[in-house]
Parts: C-alpha cells; structure tokens; sequence
C-alpha cells in the first residue's frame, strides 16, 4: 500500500512539473514573439522615415533647381534687356549727332551761298557806278577780267602729301606710310571716287580725291593724332577729322558689299576644302574670335564698357568695346559684328549678331564655325573641350581645333598690326567707332586679297581675351557630332600628337 502511494503521489509531482515547464515554455514563447513583433515594427517605421526622407530630399532639391534656373533666366533676360537698351540708346546717339551735322553743314551751305551773293551784289554796284560814271556806248565797254572774290584760307605746307603723291616717291617707301602699294592705293581711289569727290566753288577748290583718301588710310594706319595728320597733309584739323569719318563711311558703303561678305556656294565649297585640307575636320566654313579694341572711359553706361580683363593686366582702368568675326582659310573676314561693350562675354555677343540670327534661320545647316573656349558648344558652333581631364582622343581634337581657331587670331594680329589706331585708345567719338573698324576690317581683306605684305617693323603683342561661357553645352545632338569627329580624326590618322610633348 505504501508502495502504490509513493508511485501515485510521484506521479503527481511528475505531472505537475511538467505542467509548469509547458506554462514556461508558453510564457517564453510570447516573450520571444512580443519581441520579433516590436522589431518588424521598428524596421517599418525606419524604412518609411528613410523613404520620407529621400523623398523630401528630392522635392528640395527638385525646388532648388528649379529656383537656380529661374534665377538664371532672370539675370540673363536682365542682362539682355540692359544690352539692348545700350544698343538702342546708341543708336540714338547716332541718329542725334548724324542730324546735328546735316544741320550745321546746311548752315555753313546758306552762309557760303549768302556771303557768294553779297559779294556778287557788291561787285554789281560797284559796276554800275562806273558805268554811271562812264558815258560811253555799251559797245564800247570791256568786260573785267580781275580775280573772282574768295574765301581767305590759311596757307599750309603738304610738302610731305606732295612727295608721297609723286610718281617717282617708291613704292616700298610708300607702303610703309599706307600699309598698301601704289596699285592697291589707286583701285580703292577709283572704287571710292564718285561717292567722296567734290567740286570747286567760288570760294575755294575741293580737296582732290587721293589726298581725301590718303589723309584716311594714313590716320588709320599710323593711329597718329589729327595734329599731325593736318601737319602732314597741309589741312586744318577739324578738315581732317570730317575727311576721316567721310572716307570711313564710303568704304562701308560702298566697299563693304562687295569685299567683307559672306561668300557664294562655290565659294563656300572651296573655304571646306581648304579647312578640311589644314585640319582634317570636315564642312568647316569659317573661324570665329572675338576681341576688344580700347576706348577712352564713355561719359554713359561706363560700367558696360569696363574691361575687367585688360585692367588687370595694364594695371589701370580700361574700357573697350568688342569686334566679332569669322574669317576663311586665307584670313579674310567674311563677316564681323562690331560694337557691342567690353564688358559682354563672347557668348553674349554672338547671340546679339546677324550670324546668330542666320544659323537661326537654318542658313548654316550642316556646316561648322570653329569657335574657341569662349563660345558655347551648339549645332553650327564647334568649340574644344574644356574640362579638366582629358582623354588622348580630345588632346588630338582640341590640337586640330586650336589649328584652325589659330587663323581667325592671325587674322586679327595682322588687323592690328596693318592699322596702329587699333592699338591704342582712339580720338574717335564711341558713336563713330563701327564705322571706323568696319573699315578698318575691309580695308584688311583689300590688301590679303591682293597679297599685300605687311613690314616686319610692325609688331603686336597679341593677348588671348576669351572667357568660358555660363552655359557651355547647348545642344546634345552637337556634344555627339563632336564626339564622333574626335573620334574620327584619331582613327584616321589626321590628329597629331605634339600635346604629348
């Protein structure tokens, strides 16, 4: 009996242990699944903190570009309103002082006519008192041969002028003087004759058409001041500076359409050869620069035409204005743009150009104008690449490149070289100055076209005036084309390799 108690009551202990493990178990269990629950919930609300973020990372930085850009839309569009209010202002200007002189030329006109009548007048009365005097027949009468009444002109020597103009005066002394031959000299005489010739009056004789033209081409030659320009041509100095700004004029007028244009198709073709020949790019139909020509500091909009460039390395204040242009293979210019203030970058002034325009207009579709560093990359313009590391296939472009950027700068060395008031700040009213460069620029092309060397005695010190763009990528269709000529000058052997040197 006892027996069978001790067996029951230890299976009684035995039942109830393991009842009690199980209700441990049981309460571990939850413990453990209480515990996985928080973790899930944890990692949840993480994952959805992290995605709040990213997302409000994104609408931020969605936001900020999108106010960087409207930035930079409105500073440009301010910058564009305030250029062509200059320009417009400028033209202004022109049109003003153009009026005012059509008005005091009038008026010298009336009073050269008023003093020609009264002096006629006077000589009239005096006549007929003698003849009242006289009681002779009217056929007996002899008419006066005495000299006609004039103008008191002050007497100045043009030794120098009448040397120059002497058929015997040589001709190498007479390129130094005019930067041109004889021939050359005479063929823009001829072209130039019916627009600034002038007749003789009562008053005084004209001044003959090679001296109007010699007084020009000297001034912008040497750059000297009218001064000494009146001393060397025997004139009066306020007679020169017409005579400059008339001859100028002409030579827009009438030189400019027929020696500074944009060249015909068969034309074009031969310019592609020939560039294509130098660097082994083809469709290339001109190279492209812009520099800056130093003015005196304008008496308005003086923060446009300041210089940051030229100050820094004169070490004074300089102010300048800018001349665009393209020239071909034989450093021609075939178009320029010429006005615009110094302180405009080179990619604002193409915008503001007739060449912009045209290439708007699909007029230079499939072809390329070689630009350097300071243009934008853009589906007519084609510019080297400018980060920092560069792969061998855009060393060899930029060298190819840089060969043909190299002829529009030549050109413009030799621009300033041939016509010295180029380097150095004009006399010339900031109104004036597109007429006077304008000419300058054809007058170049005359004597390249007619091989007219220039003497190694004229030397310039040329200095690179190109800035990088804001924007320098316009057109992604052109970042490929580039790409893909890059490529092509490498794999045909065209690109040299002296960047390696």
């Amino acid at each position: 009996m006892n027996e069978n108690k001790q067996q029951q009551q230890l299976k009684k202990r035995r039942k109830k242990n393991t009842t009690d493990t199980s209700v441990v178990d049981e309460k571990r269990g939850g413990v453990k699944t209480k515990g996985l629950k928080e973790i899930s919930t944890s990692l949840i609300l993480l994952e959805d903190q992290e995605k709040d973020g990213r997302e409000e990372f994104a609408k931020a930085h969605q936001e900020e570009r999108l106010q960087f850009e409207e930035n930079h839309k409105k500073k440009t569009s301010a910058m564009l309103d305030c250029y062509s209010k200059l320009h417009e202002d400028y033209h202004e200007d022109v049109d003003r002082v153009d009026g005012a002189r059509k008005r005091k030329a009038r008026a010298n006109v009336f009073a050269a006519s008023n003093a020609t009548a009264i002096a006629l007048a006077s000589a009239d009365i005096e006549d007929s008192i003698s003849g009242g005097n006289d009681r002779t027949s009217a056929s007996d009468k002899v008419p006066a041969t005495g000299p006609q009444r004039r103008l008191w002109v002050k007497h100045r020597s043009k030794d120098w002028w009448d040397q120059c103009n002497s058929p015997d005066f040589p001709d190498e002394e007479f390129k130094k003087a005019f930067r041109m031959g004889k021939d050359t000299f005479v063929l823009i005489c001829n072209e130039l004759s019916s627009v600034v010739a002038k007749e003789n009056t009562l008053l005084r004789d004209a001044v003959p058409v090679r001296q109007r033209v010699a007084v020009c081409i000297w001034r912008l030659a040497t750059g000297e001041p009218l001064r000494l320009v009146s001393k060397k041509f025997g004139l009066g100095i306020s007679t020169c500076h017409k005579l400059v700004l008339e001859v100028c004029s002409a030579i827009r007028n009438v030189l400019m359409p027929k020696y500074l244009r944009w060249p015909d198709d068969e034309a074009v073709n031969r310019i592609k050869d020939d560039f294509e020949s130098i660097s082994g790019i083809s469709n290339v139909v001109g190279s492209m620069y812009t520099t800056h020509m130093p003015i005196t500091a304008p008496k308005a909009s003086v923060v446009a035409y300041f210089n940051r460039r030229h100050t820094e390395r004169n070490q004074k204040s300089s102010y300048s204005i800018t001349v665009q242009g393209v020239v071909d293979p034989r450093g021609v210019f075939t178009d320029v743009c010429i006005g615009y203030p110094g302180s405009m970058p080179d990619d604002h002034v193409l915008e503001k150009s007739t060449l912009f325009q045209r290439a708007n207009a699909g007029f230079y579709k499939g072809a390329w104008i070689v630009g350097g560093s300071g243009y934008p990359l853009m589906d007519w313009v084609l510019v080297p690449y400018t980060q920092q590391h560069l792969t061998w296939t855009q060393h060899a472009f930029n060298e190819k490149i840089g060969e043909v950027q190299g002829i529009a700068k030549e050109a413009f060395t030799r621009l300033k070289r041939r016509w010295g008031c180029l380097q150095k700040r004009t006399e010339v009213k900031l109104q004036d100055l597109p007429v006077v460069l304008g000419a300058c620029c054809v007058l170049h092309n005359i004597c390249e076209m007619r091989n007219e060397d220039l003497d190694s005695s004229l030397k310039y010190e040329f200095f690179d005036d190109e800035m990088v763009p804001e924007i320098s990528l316009r057109s992604p269709n052109a970042m490929k084309a580039r790409d893909s000529i890059a490529h092509n000058l490498l794999h045909h052997n065209h690109a040299g390799t002296s960047f390696l040197s």
